[in-house]
């Protein structure tokens, strides 16, 4: 290998406080201690062959940097803004413009064809010279022999000649691996000359579970001591094809409850398949109270508790589904859940009207079974005002087609479209064609002042709807991801196309983004995870559970009644919280029900029913539960709300509700005067049940039925009994009057009884 340089003379790099020409410095950096041989391709194994053939950009380099990481968000791809203002596209998505900034930019100094040894690529790659990133590309490794051989070849840019990807492929693309064992994964690059390369080695590998499976760069995915389903993406020249994973435990599953419906029959076989025997199902107490927390958010009253235990009908469970799916508690807890990642906001008082008017309408279409499909239409192709068309406010919030493509996306189709702004999206086949082509849906919606403040009139704005692609300044026609929904007259409003693209039948997305997020409420877990990240790298955990929801949905006409009636009917639903001896870990595939604590409000409305007192709210009639707030201006004013995390309704992402445990909570409820004050009230339980003059065995028996919807257990009585006859000793050490003993002794015992697990979770 030679020592002169072929950089050009003027070329030079400031050291220190000089200017030293790039040949004066490269004559110092001694030659590369490995001594290369010509590599030109690379063998099914990785390894240098086929000596004479000419590298490829496109096919072998771009990889190459891809593998090593050069081109990821923290080293020096655009989206992290590169390092030393060396920028390459993420991931190698444009490898045109990644050729001009490796051949070109800076003068030309990164490579040295006439010297390829001292290429700045190679020499920072294997941190001959000094790199932030370190070794990236060792340099007796196979990558490095391919950026080597190619700089010598004179570092062709041949992404108009190469033979571009047409298909990728991962072998086995599903398969079963036994706990503790290992499965080599074998990825596999179609081209469009009509060949196929074996890319293991240049493909990059990424487990969707790591506590599950662990995955090595070369595709060796090593099973760890959970059963389960679990997936690996791979990655290959913006290509990404997924393993999916099935690791039974292998225990015997003996007996499985009965079926009632088709979530029964795919949840069950799962479990067979995997060896996971199911919890039993669970008591009719349990059963109420987790179902009307999940379809009303509200707890079971007494009188429903008392009716529900002794009534004998063998469809009781059945009957009490349909009566809260009838009760006005439904549409407000589920309005409640849709306001916020409809980002029904308050930012000040004039919002008051348009907040109300929306969130009105949200419970209105829920109340009445409006389907979903509708419901979504009159949302996206609101005209007018807000006090003649409700939905318009959702205008009001999400001004720009940008913040309306990426919401709708996340929220509706279950896609998350924001990298593609900027970049090709990193774990989709989303391009920023795609992204500014949804956008065009929304680029015809106009806006004027309509007398009223800080409110506009909605209207379509006629003219050939087009956005603008903001990296190229090509105008984008209205394409609903990947899909034409054909030419569009400027009198006709695009959201109108949109809509009838999400609800038709063969559309892939729109059915599933909805039964997933409703799967997610009534199961703790979607069967997609992010509920509303859905793509080909992100399987789901039952596939064929996630299909049957889907088609069922569509044949029912976007029925969402019907929808939580088969979910919450399933035996699936009703399994036990409680894990039997192999069942304990599972946390994916419902082999029991999964406990959550209660979100915000419904927690503040439980603390208020147990203790008989209320919440007031500005603007509200007195009585006007949690559940039924509009917006999120009430957290301000409420810090219960805020401790235990009600979202503020600004982002479409259901991840803004604090869903965790935390010390704070822990406290507020231990300790804070908005408890206290509930439970000393002088019009609350504890006040009421110090005068009752009925047994006291009754009055405890009151208690855990309104805290836990079941009768108290034999050693709970007897405790509970000997704590309301203590004597309560005042600061003079001398007992206290009788009835305020009484009061008080209530009082604390209300107070741990809504501090146990069992009142503060929905189990």
């Amino acid at each position: 290998m030679g020592r002169t340089s072929a950089l050009p003379a003027h070329a030079s790099r400031r050291i220190g406080s000089r200017t030293m020409p790039h040949a004066r410095l490269f004559a110092q950096i001694p030659v590369l201690p490995v001594v290369m041989t010509l590599v030109v391709g690379l063998s099914s194994s990785g390894q240098s062959a086929e000596p004479g053939k000419v590298v490829s950009f496109r096919n072998d380099v771009m990889p190459v940097l891809t593998k090593s990481g050069c081109n990821i968000g923290v080293c020096h791809a655009k989206a992290g803004n590169g390092q030393n203002g060396f920028q390459l596209s993420l991931l190698g998505f444009e490898p045109d413009e990644d050729y001009e900034h490796l051949v070109k930019e800076g003068r030309g100094r990164r490579i040295s064809p006439g010297s390829p040894d001292k290429s700045l690529l190679l020499l920072k790659g294997a941190a001959l010279l000094p790199h932030g990133g370190g070794v990236r590309l060792p340099a007796d490794s196979p990558g490095f022999a391919v950026l080597r051989a190619w700089i010598e070849q004179g570092a062709v840019n041949d992404l108009t000649t190469a033979p571009q990807l047409t298909k990728f492929e991962v072998e086995p693309s599903r398969g079963t691996v036994t706990l503790g064992s290992s499965q080599q994964l074998k990825a596999v690059a179609h081209f469009a000359d009509g060949s196929t390369r074996d890319v293991t080695p240049e493909a990059l590998y990424e487990s969707n579970d790591a506590a599950m499976a662990e995955v090595n760069t070369t595709g060796l995915v090593n099973v760890k001591d959970i059963s389960g389903k679990a997936s690996v993406m791979v990655r290959y020249q913006g290509q990404i094809a997924v393993f999916a994973a099935s690791i039974p435990l292998g225990a015997p599953v003996e007996s499985v409850p009965a079926s009632k419906n088709f979530i029964d029959d795919l949840v069950f076989a799962n479990l067979r398949e995997l060896g996971i025997p199911p919890s039993a199902v669970c008591d009719d107490a349990t059963f109420l109270r987790r179902v009307t927390l999940d379809v009303c958010g509200r707890l079971p009253t007494e009188a429903e508790t008392t009716a529900f235990l002794t009534n004998t009908a063998a469809d009781k469970r059945e009957v009490l589904v349909d009566e809260l799916l009838r009760s006005p508690e439904y549409a407000d807890f589920f309005a409640g859940k849709w306001a916020a990642i409809l980002k029904n906001r308050r930012d000040d008082t004039g919002d008051l009207p348009v907040n109300f008017a929306f969130h009105a309408w949200v419970r209105d279409s829920l109340l009445a079974n409006k389907p979903y499909d509708q419901f979504v239409r009159e949302l996206l192709a609101a005209t007018g005002t807000v006090l003649g068309n409700p939905p318009v406010a959702w205008y009001k919030r999400v001004k720009d087609p940008k913040s309306q493509l990426e919401d709708v996306a996340q929220l509706f189709l279950g896609v998350r479209m924001q990298c593609a702004q900027c970049h090709h999206h990193p774990f989709e086949r989303w391009s920023q064609d795609d992204y500014y082509a949804l956008g065009a849906f929304f680029a015809q919606v106009g806006r004027k002042p309509s007398g009223k403040r800080d409110e506009d009139l909605i209207f379509h704005n006629r003219g050939v709807a087009t956005f603008a692609n903001m990296k190229t300044g090509e105008p984008k026609k209205p394409a609903a991801l990947g899909d034409s929904v054909g030419e569009i007259v400027a009198d006709e409003d695009p959201r109108l196309r949109l809509a009838d693209w999400m609800a038709n039948p063969n559309n892939p997305f729109f059915a599933k983004a909805l039964v997933n997020r409703y799967w997610k409420h009534f199961f703790a877990r979607g069967l997609i995870e992010p509920e509303d990240d859905i793509r080909d790298s992100n399987p789901p955990t039952n596939p064929e559970l996630l299909a049957a929801l889907e088609k069922s949905f569509i044949e029912s006409g976007f029925d969402l009644k019907n929808l939580v009636r088969m979910m919450v009917t399933s035996n699936a639903y009703q399994l036990s919280a409680m894990p039997n001896e192999y069942n304990g870990v599972d946390r994916q595939n419902y082999s029991r029900y999964y406990p959550r604590r209660l979100p915000a409000e419904v927690l503040l409305d439980s603390l208020d029913r147990l203790a008989e007192t209320q919440t007031d709210f500005a603007n509200l009639p007195p009585g006007t539960r949690a559940i039924a707030l509009p917006d999120n201006s009430y957290n301000r004013s409420n810090p219960f709300l805020r401790v235990f995390g009600r979202p503020e309704g600004e982002s479409v992402c259901e991840c803004e509700r604090v869903q965790s445990s935390s010390l704070a909570q822990s406290l507020y409820l231990i300790n804070s005067g908005e408890v206290k004050q509930k439970l000393a009230n002088g019009n609350g339980r504890a006040a009421r049940l110090a005068k009752d003059e009925r047994p006291v065995e009754e009055k405890i028996r009151e208690l855990y039925v309104a805290a836990f919807s079941r009768e108290p257990r034999p050693d709970e009585l007897q405790t509970a009994k000997e704590f309301l006859a203590e004597v309560r000793l005042g600061a003079d050490g001398k007992p206290i009057d009788s009835t305020q003993a009484v009061r008080e002794n209530f009082q604390d015992l209300i107070w741990a009884l809504a501090n146990t697990k069992e009142f503060l979770f929905n189990h």
